[in-house]
């Protein structure tokens, strides 16, 4: 179950992860928390009990494709067959690099069935992320789509295969070129199971890693995130059962499929577990979702706040048809009341906030919470086994109803980040309390208000930006001789990213020039600066240290 060697304090790091010590796994077991099998065999059984049913609805909205749930199931068993074909097998990490389509779920689903580890990127990510994750990770293979809103990732392949020796395969969702193409591994695995060639799968431990999620990069680059099957698991099923969801529902995937928000909270992993249907969108936009919403009669999604106040206001110019819509979840970022206010008269669905992290902790507001409560509150710990402290500077608790840090420990929350020991023994207590970084204070009620962060990173429309990664990267630009990244207040996303540069004497920077020179070093689009000021010099503290509180008290 778990290989600890104490029951209070944090597990050595053991096949590079941190598991559950001994005695927390036998409690979460024996109160029902962690239960049934691996996340692949689970698809199987959904697809018995809900065979016919529609699972899965994915393509260009002009031409739709839709499985049913014994199809996805199959093309999971055949698509597995092919990757063992290929020599993938248990353990293997496999870099998922995929937007919002049917492969996606098709592959991460095979990869669970085999027991090899998908490591999940986001589209936005480019050759800087992807490298470090490949590396991170040891990832043998690398999923691309051909291309996407334009990018070819063949290319960006070629630079992670020169870079990354790990990386021996390149898995590509449409036209594969030099490449191995996704659609033929399945082929040749349908062929191979009508055969009886195919190879038996191993089996698979529920207790062991599942996936590996991302961090949200908040000290220096992305961390990865071991989430178990049974940990995991219980993420999605409880989340689906706290949001009434039911076979008769139909989930928009509106965010990247690669989020933990609309992966498993309760996304598609508790859309799935209920038998309801599952609509991929190719792209948040209200153009896109309007269409898909009234098209497929979609009952509830998840957006980011960015996204809401877009829908919110798009829908008061367009009128589109969201009498399907039920509930909008919205999490990634505090949501400003006066926006939550405004969604239910506008799309006509209640609004459910969701403050969580991929590390672990969710919280909601409850379907039955007042409507007042819904939008000024960012909810309550989803399971009753959750353990949340607020504590001061010196990790004492603070006064009810004060402000301080949230640390937080419970039955899918991890003790430890993936190949991170230097960092987990930091991120973590003694007694196995994640420190979340977040300030946060416990209202009337229990629900928690999320006040700011302690962490130097920057919410830019629901993408968390490490203001010490962008700042390491500044650096390199020979024109810049001393650089401090800061957070500047949006309307529309929340908030913007300010880079406040001290230039070489005799030179010139623009912020033209700046984002083009991040683009060539391969930085995702949402990590570019928003803004540019250029100062004579950056304030300091005693010890020499860039002053950001007083550099932020100067711009306003």
């Amino acid at each position: 179950m778990s290989r600890a060697v104490t029951d209070q304090g944090p597990a050595p790091t053991v096949d590079d992860w941190v598991p559950f010590p001994d005695a927390f796994a036998r409690r979460y077991v024996a109160e029902g928390y962690w239960q049934g099998g691996p996340l692949g065999e689970r698809l199987r059984e959904w697809a018995a009990r809900h065979g016919s049913a529609t699972a899965l609805v994915g393509g260009p909205p002009a031409a739709p494709v839709r499985l049913s749930y014994a199809e996805l199931d199959q093309g999971v068993d055949d698509l597995a067959a092919g990757l063992a074909g290929l020599g993938l097998g248990a353990g293997d990490r496999v870099l998922l690099h995929l937007p919002n389509r049917i492969e996606f779920v098709t592959l991460l689903f095979a990869l669970l069935r085999l027991g090899a580890l998908p490591v999940l990127a986001l589209p936005a990510h480019r050759r800087v992320e992807i490298e470090h994750l490949a590396r991170l990770s040891g990832a043998v293979a690398y999923a691309i789509p051909d291309t996407f809103e334009g990018f070819d990732h063949r290319r960006l392949a070629g630079e992670v295969t020169a870079a990354v020796p790990s990386v021996r395969h390149v898995l590509v969702a449409g036209e594969a070129g030099a490449y191995t193409s996704l659609a033929g591994l399945a082929a040749a695995g349908a062929a191979a199971r009508a055969t009886g060639t195919a190879p038996a799968p191993a089996a698979v431990d529920p207790a062991g890693v599942a996936v590996l999620l991302i961090s949200g990069g908040t000290t220096g680059k992305p961390k990865l995130i071991p989430r178990t099957h049974w940990d995991y698991a219980h993420n999605a099923a409880a989340s689906a059962e706290l949001c009434a969801l039911t076979g008769d529902d139909v989930y928009l995937v509106a965010l990247p499929a690669a989020h933990n928000f609309p992966l498993a909270c309760p996304g598609i992993l508790g859309a799935f577990g209920v038998g309801a249907t599952v609509v991929l969108a190719p792209s948040p936009s209200p153009e896109t979702a309007f269409e898909l919403i009234a098209r497929e009669r979609v009952t509830v999604t998840a957006l980011v706040p960015a996204l809401a106040r877009l829908w919110v206001t798009a829908a008061g110019w367009e009128g589109p048809d969201t009498t399907s819509l039920r509930l909008l979840q919205v999490g990634g970022a505090r949501l400003d009341a006066e926006l939550a206010r405004r969604v239910r008269p506008v799309l006509g669905a209640a609004v459910q906030q969701v403050f969580g992290m991929a590390e672990g902790l969710l919280n909601y507001t409850r379907l039955d919470d007042d409507a007042e409560v819904a939008c000024t509150t960012q909810g309550r710990p989803l399971a009753a086994a959750d353990e949340i402290r607020v504590v001061d500077r010196d990790g004492a608790d603070v006064a009810p109803g004060a402000i301080g840090e949230l640390w937080t420990r419970g039955p899918y929350t991890i003790r430890g980040y993936y190949r991170a020991a230097e960092h987990n023994a930091t991120a973590f207590t003694a007694d196995g309390y994640y420190r979340t970084g977040d300030l946060v204070r416990v209202a009337e009620g229990g629900n928690l208000v999320v006040e700011g962060r302690i962490k130097d990173v920057i919410n830019r429309g629901g993408e968390n930006v490490s203001a010490t990664e962008l700042e390491e990267h500044l650096l390199t630009h020979p024109g810049i001789a001393q650089v401090a990244v800061v957070a500047a207040g949006d309307e529309q996303i929340g908030e913007s990213v300010r880079a406040v540069v001290v230039t070489e004497p005799g030179t010139t920077v623009t912020l033209k020039g700046l984002k083009a020179y991040l683009r060539e070093r391969g930085l995702a689009r949402f990590m570019l600066p928003d803004l540019l000021t250029v100062v004579d010099a950056l304030p300091l503290t005693a010890v020499g240290k860039i002053d950001k509180r007083e550099l932020r008290r100067r711009l306003g």
